[in-house]
């Protein structure tokens, strides 16, 4: 099959799943400044989106863009690396025209993983995964498992989380930006009229995007109360 076989193919598979994941970051940054204004409303969106069928088939979809994602963003590294062969150590001055991200979007990749990874530990794991243990008949305490604005308090009120997320976030930041343009390149929306409208409303979307979370990480180590 050409999406699976072809090096073009596999890049647009990367690219489509990296723009959906792109869209998720949009609206989960934009339910997390709900946090900011009210916490009461922001453990309602808890709730809805906890141990329910549509949220836990959401997650699971979520979760293989991520894998899909990652997977063959690896496979096509390791392809680049074989293709240049010598080349790679011959030259380690990077050319001017060559962004800093696009040389090291693997690494940023890696980052950006662990951050999700801790993530997941300070959040998923204290919410939905304990309802859903508790459903199939765990002993588990419930108490905070729809309590985001508990675990959100809780998370930063430890420096070393805001820290660790701001350190992820900048790395998510210069991941986003290359990758929005260069997944509408890869499909093929690069004329020379939209590519640079495209660089500049990719650099603003997820600019807003990674402001938007690091507001809920700064406010929330600041303002515990708020």
């Amino acid at each position: 099959m050409w999406l699976l076989n072809s090096s073009v193919g596999k890049k647009v598979i990367m690219s489509v799943s990296g723009l959906a994941l792109i869209l998720f970051l949009l609206f989960h940054m934009s339910m997390n400044l709900v946090a900011l204004v009210s916490g009461e409303a922001y453990n309602m969106i808890c709730e809805f989106l906890g141990a329910n069928w549509y949220a836990l088939v959401a997650t699971a979809g979520l979760a293989a863009l991520v894998v899909v994602h990652f997977v063959y963003a690896f496979i096509l590294t390791i392809q680049n690396k074989k293709a240049r062969g010598t080349q790679d150590y011959a030259d380690k001055k990077r050319p001017k025209e060559v962004e800093w991200a696009s040389q090291n979007m693997f690494a940023l990749g890696i980052i950006v993983l662990l951050g999700l990874g801790l993530h997941l530990f300070n959040f998923w794991a204290k919410m939905q995964l304990v309802e859903v243990m508790h459903m199939v008949g765990a002993n588990v305490d419930v108490t905070y498992a729809a309590d985001g604005a508990y675990h959100i308090a809780s998370t930063f009120a430890n420096p070393v989380y805001v820290a660790a997320y701001i350190v992820w976030l900048a790395a998510l930041w210069f991941h986003l930006t290359h990758g929005f343009w260069s997944a509408l390149q890869t499909l093929g929306w690069n004329n020379k009229v939209w590519f640079g409208r495209w660089r500049c409303i990719g650099n603003i979307v997820t600019t807003l995007i990674i402001l938007g979370f690091a507001a809920v990480v700064v406010v929330s180590a600041i303002c515990p109360c708020c």
